[in-house]
């Protein structure tokens, strides 16, 4: 076999980033990812540069409809895509050095049935969260296009596939969640919405009482359970926050049913 065979007996790769306004991120996100055989940067409509940017990279840019929340997103960047495998990352991560051994490793075993699942290693405000149940933040991201799928999830979507098929790569998936506090915390308020929304729409009811339950639940479980204090003050922060974020899942929630009572006794 020539070496132009095996080249084209190679699996290819599309890596594939779901965006917008990302142009802080794209960059540095893109080169981490430059050796795949595709870069696809599936955008959402950004007005910041981050097409350009990406363009500039020699990233194909294709840019969506309008939102239908991450799961169906990545479904829609999926089916864009022209490479026989998929690997999915945001703008705010970044493939490291061994990380991408792993991948081209995995990719030369080219096992159709077997999805591989990467560490997320978080920064969070000047410092990679250890604890907190923060690490390993293990998340399924590199799989064949043709065998599996995200779930329609508005938020906190899954890859759907068998948990025996599900194999941990060697190296970090740097993520650079929380790096600006308004933006983090901007995006944190969206994201409790979202989860209301969809849970509003299966009929699920919530209280403040249940709200403020489930938030002290949470910061006892990230501070102590999780020993989110050998994070020293960014454990603390963190656990602040994260409790926050579920309070406002289920306020939101308890806003929703107000809302939809409200309008009810409005009508005749």
């Amino acid at each position: 076999m020539t070496d132009t065979d095996a080249d084209t007996d190679k699996p290819t790769l599309s890596a594939v980033i779901l965006s917008q306004n990302e142009a802080a991120n794209i960059r540095a996100c893109i080169e981490s990812v430059r050796w795949a055989d595709e870069v696809l940067i599936f955008d959402s409509g950004s007005d910041d540069g981050t097409q350009q940017i990406a363009t500039e990279l020699g990233a194909r840019v294709e840019t969506s409809g309008p939102w239908a929340g991450f799961g169906r997103q990545r479904q829609r960047a999926q089916e864009a895509a022209t490479s026989e495998w998929i690997l999915m990352i945001d703008a705010d991560e970044r493939v490291t050095p061994q990380l991408r051994a792993s991948i081209e490793q995995a990719l030369a075993n080219n096992d159709p049935e077997q999805v591989y699942a990467v560490n997320r290693s978080s920064y969070f405000f000047g410092r990679f969260i250890r604890h907190s149940g923060w690490y390993p933040d293990r998340v399924a991201r590199l799989y064949r296009r043709d065998r599996y799928h995200y779930n329609d999830a508005q938020v906190h979507e899954q890859l759907d596939c068998p948990a025996g098929k599900t194999e941990v790569l060697a190296g970090d998936l740097l993520h650079y969640t929380c790096t600006e506090f308004q933006p983090f915390v901007t995006k944190s308020v969206r994201y409790a919405a979202d989860w209301a929304r969809a849970r509003h729409a299966r009929g699920k009811r919530s209280g403040l009482t249940t709200a403020l339950l489930h938030a002290f639940a949470c910061f006892i479980r990230k501070y102590l359970f999780q020993r989110g204090f050998l994070d020293g003050k960014h454990g603390f922060l963190l656990a602040i926050l994260a409790s926050q974020y579920v309070f406002n899942k289920y306020a939101a929630l308890w806003a929703l049913q107000q809302q939809e009572k409200q309008q009810g006794e409005k009508q005749p």
